[in-house]
């Protein structure tokens, strides 16, 4: 309603102060055609015939001046000879004794007749035109203002619409979808808190989720360790017996709370400028994940196939990480054989265990999703979300015989 009222007074500014301002110019071209055509049939007398009230016409031949009759209606003066000077021009306007006059001049032999007259008849043009302008103006604006009206009742509207879903976002049982008619930026916008609503959803299921995964995950070696421990204490069990198993969950436990906080430091480093990239190398990192993995299981053999032109920018650290927890996966699930291959830039790792399944395919990159055997773990998660601190993606596909991981830099991908 604001907004209208200003538009109100800024058109009403406009009408009654900018355009009368405006017309002028137009107004005096017409009276100086209006001087000039009358005074163009005047021969060598006043014709008393084309005397016009608002018009009064001189002649000037020699010392002498005549003027028509109607000149005291037009311009009041003692002696005629003292507005003479004020006819400098062919045609123009002067000020006298405060008011404004318009007049026009044509030389003919040795006469000059001048058409003179006050500003009424430009009042009067102004008047005429404004009086033909106005209504069209006002109705037209009256419509403009009902379209208005009802246009920003209807942008109301919507907005109290988008304002309730606003306020219910985070509620997981509202589900109403607002869908508006008209395909323009609200409903765009619409749309957008729709998707918005479902993304917050669904983190929070999976958030859920993961909480119940991570309980699980935690309370598994906590309650192997507090079995052993009831069992020492029992005399069920001894001490060689009890300390190694302790150890060995304690251990787990520990490499579980290692991986939960690297993540979460993972999740802040994503606004940090990262420390400058450099080319790291690759087989040797590679080479030295293999020797801490190689005696897991000694059946496993791997192999390594180096394209030297192969380049891979980022930190010796975080490739470090991901060819660790990619290696501990796969020695998981590998049966014989482990290929890591980098060529064209890409560093390819294939393992011949079974395959993923579809289901867990698109999500494998979850934290804490449950996978394959209902295990749970970060390994996978932390690969992707370290890979893209340096601008690099990895992808998972299921061969006919075992699964491979391809990682790329994201802006040379095909």
């Amino acid at each position: 309603m604001t907004i209208i009222v200003i538009v109100f007074a800024i058109v009403f500014l406009f009408l009654g102060i900018l355009l009368p301002n405006f017309l002028i110019p137009v107004s005096e071209k017409t009276i100086y055609n209006y001087l000039r055509e009358p005074l163009s049939f005047v021969e060598k007398d006043i014709d008393k015939g084309l005397i016009k009230t608002e018009i009064a016409y001189l002649y000037e031949f020699g010392d002498s001046i005549a003027y028509s009759e109607n000149i005291d209606e037009i311009i009041s003066f003692k002696n005629v000879k003292q507005i003479l000077p004020y006819f400098k021009d062919e045609y123009g306007k002067f000020l006298y004794q405060h008011q404004v006059y318009y007049y026009y001049t044509i030389h003919d032999d040795d006469i000059t007749k001048i058409a003179l007259t006050n500003d009424s008849y430009i009042t009067q043009t102004k008047n005429d035109l404004l009086s033909a302008i106005l209504p069209v103006i006002f109705i037209a604006f009256l419509l403009i203002a009902f379209i208005l009206i009802v246009w920003s009742g209807t942008i109301v509207k919507k907005i109290e619409k988008l304002k309730q879903k606003i306020d219910h976002i985070d509620d997981p049982n509202y589900q109403e979808v607002i869908d508006f008619a008209v395909d323009d930026e609200i409903r765009s916008l619409a749309l957008a808190l729709e998707d918005m609503r479902i993304s917050l959803k669904d983190q929070e299921e999976l958030r859920n989720q993961m909480y119940q995964n991570i309980s699980h995950d935690f309370k598994t070696p906590l309650t192997v360790i507090k079995s052993y421990i009831e069992a020492y204490e029992d005399n069920v069990e001894d001490a060689d017996t009890v300390l190694p198993v302790i150890k060995e969950q304690a251990e787990k436990l520990e490499q579980k709370v290692h991986s939960l906080l690297y993540l979460n430091k993972l999740d802040y480093l994503k606004g940090v400028k990262l420390e400058e990239k450099v080319l790291v190398d690759m087989p040797k990192i590679v080479s030295n994940a293999i020797e801490k993995f190689k005696f897991q299981k000694k059946n496993i053999k791997f192999v390594t196939n180096f394209d030297k032109t192969s380049k891979f920018y980022g930190t010796e650290e975080h490739f470090e990480t991901i060819i660790d927890n990619l290696l501990q996966n796969f020695i998981r699930y590998a049966s014989t054989t482990i290929k890591i291959t980098a060529k064209n830039n890409r560093l390819t790792l294939y393992n011949d265990g079974p395959n993923i399944d579809a289901d867990f395919l698109e999500g494998i990159f979850t934290p804490f999703r449950k996978g394959v055997k209902g295990e749970f773990g970060l390994g996978l998660s932390i690969v992707k979300k370290t890979l893209n601190l340096m601008d690099y993606d990895i992808t998972v596909k299921n061969e006919k015989k075992g699964v491979t991981f391809i990682i790329f830099r994201k802006s040379t991908r095909k």
